[in-house]
């Protein structure tokens, strides 16, 4: 039995914490491209290029040449769901290979795995449905949250499994924590602003119903409220002398700036395609700086082991 043991343990190919770290980053890279692949699929008004799902026609899984160019664009954002997927089940099996395995990371790992066909049968309801405006504001959201698993995932192959530690003030954590859900509300609403306007995905698909100019409106001051809440972590951060918070502030309100200026500019010049997909990548950036000054307010110190237990004193007479 000992035998077998040694045996099954001289197989494992244990990966390293490098390796895991590069694998769950270029998850997240892979999850932002796919955001990006799938506005262009939008914008090239390739939307139904497949017009049914999961089969690309009723007949074929894959694109026809009658089908032409926006056939080829959304089958080729369909295949990139496979790749995607891929490098999702090569993380999930790099933390299972981890020797010794780490906790917590398995769940997040998983997490992402499923999120990506989750998503993806999301995009087929949008197709199913015509493209329906407010499924398509859930296809870019249900991404979102893949984004941020990947996130969280990669930033944990980067720290120890010791407890969470606070390294700024509670107030100040839950005025991250605050700013987190504003930033969240601001891609919700962002949404809402895509499903009013044009760039539909097809010429035939409807619209939200929603004024474009007055939930514009609602959506820059949303951008105005983040970016104020912004500066304000900045500079408390900075008061504390929370370096490391204050440097992941100041990396969002850059973002948020650049971001909130393609908005302006693709607003006021009718919405553009480049713009706008500028503008989406733009939307990945802010969850990801968000999360990033959330995750600054706290750190993991290593598990200290136990401290080995003093030998028991022999009682007296024992020697006798």
């Amino acid at each position: 039995m000992r035998r077998i043991r040694s045996v099954k343990r001289s197989v494992r190919f244990p990966v390293s914490p490098t390796l895991l770290r590069r694998l769950a980053f270029t998850s997240i890279i892979a999850n932002v491209a796919i955001v990006v692949t799938g506005g262009a699929v939008r914008l090239t008004a390739s939307g139904l290029g497949c017009p049914t799902w999961p089969r690309c026609t009723d007949e074929s899984y894959t694109t026809t040449s009658e089908m032409g160019v926006h056939g080829v664009i959304e089958f080729g954002n369909r295949l990139l769901t496979f790749a995607v997927g891929i490098i999702a089940l090569a993380v999930v099996l790099a933390v299972l290979a981890q020797v010794p395995r780490r906790r917590g990371l398995l769940p997040l790992a998983v997490g992402v795995l499923f999120g990506i066909p989750a998503q993806a049968v999301i995009g087929g309801v949008t197709v199913l449905t015509n493209l329906n405006p407010w499924v398509v504001g859930l296809h870019f959201l249900a991404s979102m949250v893949v984004i941020a698993a990947a996130y969280a995932l990669w930033r944990r192959t980067g720290e120890p499994d010791g407890p969470v530690t606070p390294t700024v003030p509670a107030p100040l954590r839950t005025l991250a924590r605050i700013t987190t859900v504003v930033s969240a509300s601001v891609l919700v609403v962002g949404t809402w602003v895509t499903g009013s306007g044009p760039h539909a995905g097809d010429q035939g698909a409807a619209r939200n119903g929603l004024d474009p100019e007055s939930i514009s409106q609602v959506h820059a001051d949303g951008v105005f409220l983040l970016i104020g809440l912004s500066v304000a972590l900045f500079f408390a951060f900075r008061a504390v002398g929370a370096a490391r918070a204050a440097r992941a502030a100041g990396v969002l309100l850059a973002v948020e700036l650049g971001q909130g200026l393609i908005g302006f500019v693709q607003y006021f010049t009718h919405l553009p395609a480049v713009l706008v997909a500028a503008h989406m990548l733009g939307s990945c950036l802010v969850l990801l700086a968000t999360l990033g000054v959330l995750w600054a307010t706290r750190e993991r110190h290593p598990v200290t082991p136990p401290a080995p237990a003093a030998p028991a004193a022999e009682p007296v007479g024992a020697a006798a």
